[in-house]
C-alpha cells in the first residue's frame, strides 16, 4: 500500500487522540468552507444576472473562507503528507539518507511553521486590539485572520510530530501517518 495509516509511535500516543480530533475538525471546516463559498458564489451569480443585485456581502465573505480553507487547508495537507516536495536529492539518497532528510526537514519545517504561527498571533492580536470590522458582514476583522495563527500551528505540530515518528520507527514517514514509499514501477508516491 503506498501510504497507510499505522499505530501511533508511543512517543506520539498522548498526542494521537488530539490528532484524530483535529483531523475531525479539519475535515468538517474545509467541507463546509468549500460549500458555503460555491452557495456564495452561485447565489451571487444568480442575484447578479437573475435580478440585478448582487450579494452585498458575497466578496467579503469569499475572502474570509479563502483564509479559513488556506490555512486549515495546510495542516490538513501536512497531516496528509500531501505538500509539494523537491525530491530529486531525496530520491537519490539511500534509506538512512533519505530517514535522516526527512527528519531534518520535519523539524526545520516545524519549527519554522511554529514561529510563522508566534507572528501571525501577534498580528491578529493587533487586528483585533484595532477594533476593526469587515465593511459589509459588520463583524471583526480579526475573525477572518485568527485562521493563519491556527493552521500555521497545526501545521507545525503536524511537522514535529512527523519527525517524532520518524526518530522512533523505522520506516520513513511523509507524515505521523504516512509512510513514505514507492509503487510498482519505482515511482515516488506523493
Amino acid at each position: 500500500m503506498a501510504s497507510e495509516r499505522a499505530a501511533p509511535a508511543l512517543a506520539l500516543r498522548p498526542l494521537a487522540w488530539l490528532d484524530r480530533g483535529l483531523a475531525w475538525f479539519e475535515g468538517i471546516l474545509l467541507a463546509a468552507g468549500v460549500l458555503l463559498m460555491a452557495v456564495n458564489t452561485i447565489g451571487n451569480v444568480i442575484g447578479r444576472f437573475v435580478f440585478d443585485q448582487s450579494l452585498y456581502f458575497s466578496e467579503e465573505l469569499n475572502q474570509f473562507l479563502i483564509v479559513l480553507i488556506t490555512f486549515v487547508g495546510i495542516g490538513y495537507a501536512a497531516r496528509q503528507g500531501r505538500h509539494i516536495r523537491m525530491t530529486a536529492i531525496y530520491d537519490a539518497l539511500p534509506d538512512r539518507g533519505r530517514k535522516l532528510l526527512m527528519t531534518v526537514i520535519c523539524i526545520v519545517t516545524g519549527l519554522t511553521m511554529l514561529a510563522l504561527a508566534w507572528y501571525a498571533y501577534s498580528y491578529v492580536a493587533s487586528v483585533a486590539a484595532s477594533g476593526r470590522v469587515l465593511p459589509a458582514l459588520q463583524v471583526p476583522i480579526w475573525w477572518a485572520y485568527v485562521w493563519v495563527p491556527v493552521g500555521f500551528a497545526v501545521t507545525g505540530l503536524q511537522y514535529l510530530m512527523g519527525a517524532v515518528r520518524n526518530l522512533t520507527e523505522r520506516d520513513i514517514y511523509l507524515s505521523a501517518t504516512t509512510v513514505d514509499s514507492y509503487d510498482d514501477a519505482g515511482e515516488q508516491q506523493v
